[in-house]
């Protein structure tokens, strides 16, 4: 599983400025990190994981980075995806898909083979912002320009509802 120190040997070695925070209590969710720091939810990223089930094909999963304030719909993103089937991935598929421990995933380090789709409500600024480590201790702080430069996804608008291009699992 992914963890602060992984994290922390990661952004090192890309030379990007950020702080692991310990936290005061533990965190069982990412959506318990406003409380747990004093940030605004805004300011808070966390990470939903989806399985997908196409009309042809075989089910798949995909991750979705979000702010706390702006959680992905599932029905956004099955729109998005031109599917209608999508469901909250169960804690053992989140497991296994992200290497992180369930309700703790955190933006970076996620496998390349699992598809990410970025809230284009997340803002490319100096700002600070906080997110999940993988481990109920700790929380990451970075710039907002920053992380979004280092997530490997695409940017797509989860206001839409709409139709798009279809994500499809990377081989």
């Amino acid at each position: 599983m992914k963890d602060a120190l992984a994290i922390h040997r990661w952004l090192l070695a890309h030379q990007v400025h950020h702080e692991i925070v310990r936290l005061p209590r533990p965190m069982t969710r990412a959506d318990e990190l406003p409380e747990t720091i004093q940030a605004a939810p805004e300011r808070c990223v966390t990470v939903t994981v989806f399985e997908v089930a196409p009309r042809i094909g075989r089910e798949f999963v995909v991750a979705v980075v979000s702010t706390i304030a702006t959680p992905p719909w599932s029905g956004a993103v099955g729109g998005l995806l031109g599917v209608r089937n999508v469901r909250h991935a169960p804690a053992h598929v989140v497991n296994a898909a992200t290497d992180y421990a369930a309700g703790l995933v955190g933006p970076l380090l996620l496998p390349e083979d699992l598809p990410v789709l970025v809230d284009d409500r997340l803002h490319a600024d100096t700002e600070l912002i906080h997110t999940a480590t993988g481990d109920r201790h700790t929380a990451l702080t970075l710039r907002a320009l920053d992380l979004l430069a280092l997530l490997s996804g695409k940017t797509v608008d989860l206001r839409a509802h709409g139709a798009l291009e279809a994500v499809a699992p990377r081989h």
